[in-house]
């Protein structure tokens, strides 16, 4: 009998993959994103000290009021522009994308681009 490796195994390997490739540094932070099947999280962490900078999430009062749903494209834009607004606010201008191991199309995609016509760069 054939056996498959589960989705979020394989998930988690390439994450490591792609964590081997960079990280962030005080210049230069990582924006990292997470989904779940029912709310998507960002953050921007400073790798070197192991800081979070700045975080947003649709669990939040205030993001959760503004969206209809949690789990779609459009909540996720909306996580973009909010990540993106909060690391202006904070003085972040540049960032290094951590896609986080999932694809990037749909709601991974969604996010870089809100937050990319906020202002960050990357």
């Amino acid at each position: 009998m054939v056996s498959k490796e589960s989705r979020k195994d394989i998930r988690v390997k390439k994450h490591k993959r792609i964590r081997n490739r960079f990280s962030g540094t005080a210049e230069r932070p990582r924006l990292a994103v997470f989904r779940s099947n029912n709310h998507m999280y960002a953050q921007i962490i400073d790798d070197t000290v192991g800081n979070t900078l700045v975080a947003a999430s649709t669990l939040e009062k205030e993001v959760k009021a503004e969206l209809e749903k949690t789990n779609n494209v459009d909540a996720a834009a909306y996580l973009g522009t909010v990540i993106a607004k909060r690391a202006q606010e904070k003085g972040i201008k540049e960032v290094v994308f951590d896609r986080g191991g999932f694809i990037y199309q749909g709601k991974i995609a969604a996010l870089a681009d809100a937050a990319r016509e906020a202002g960050l760069q990357f």
